[in-house]
């Protein structure tokens, strides 16, 4: 084994974690004199600066090839966050981990929402397309929109939210099934007959 491929490897996590860190600590005091709440300097700041590594890493596995390591990653991150990361801090906590109201009724079920949006593209064709990573980048975008609005009470907040519930999501539901059934329907004509 490379003992110099070892020492890259082990150094460029190093910087990662510094780097991240840096980021973390600097944006959340600039989002805090600011008056953003906690939730959404988590929900915003600090999820971009945990994150950060892990998009350079997925940037550069597609641009080798290894798509593999970056839906790898991806899947990984998520149920390492949920299951150990939010364990652990449970475990250590004196009295648990609080969740905070306004996680409950929107942002958690936003995450379980994209997860699930997540099922049908998976699946069909194993492929992401172009138009579906776009498709999740417009997402977030709106999504962290939507966090800065109601952090501010920003006038535009409940046009915002009308237009999200009744026009947006509905629409993309309505893509995402036509897109699914059409490959699933493609995906049944080719079957080979039973028999051949």
């Amino acid at each position: 084994m490379d003992l110099t491929v070892i020492v890259l490897l082990l150094a460029g996590l190093a910087l990662l974690i510094v780097g991240a860190e840096i980021l973390i600590r600097g944006a959340t005091r600039l989002a805090l004199s600011f008056g953003i709440t906690p939730l959404v300097v988590g929900l915003t700041v600090v999820a971009y600066g945990t994150s950060a590594p892990e998009a350079a890493v997925n940037i550069q596995a597609v641009s080798e090839g290894s798509s593999s390591i970056a839906v790898g990653n991806v899947v990984g991150s998520n149920i390492f966050n949920i299951l150990c990361v939010m364990g652990v801090s449970s475990l250590l906590a004196p009295n648990g981990v609080e969740v905070a109201g306004g996680a409950l009724s929107f942002d958690i079920p936003v995450m379980c929402a994209a997860a699930l949006a997540c099922l049908p593209i998976f699946f069909t064709g194993h492929r992401i397309s172009r138009w579906e990573g776009g498709l999740f980048l417009l997402y977030y975008i709106t999504y962290t929109v939507y966090l800065v609005l109601d952090a501010t009470q920003h006038d535009a907040l409940h046009p915002f939210r009308t237009a999200l519930v009744y026009f947006a999501l509905p629409l993309t539901v309505v893509t995402v099934g036509i897109f699914t059934a059409r490959a699933l329907r493609s995906r049944g004509g080719t079957r080979p007959k039973e028999g051949t």
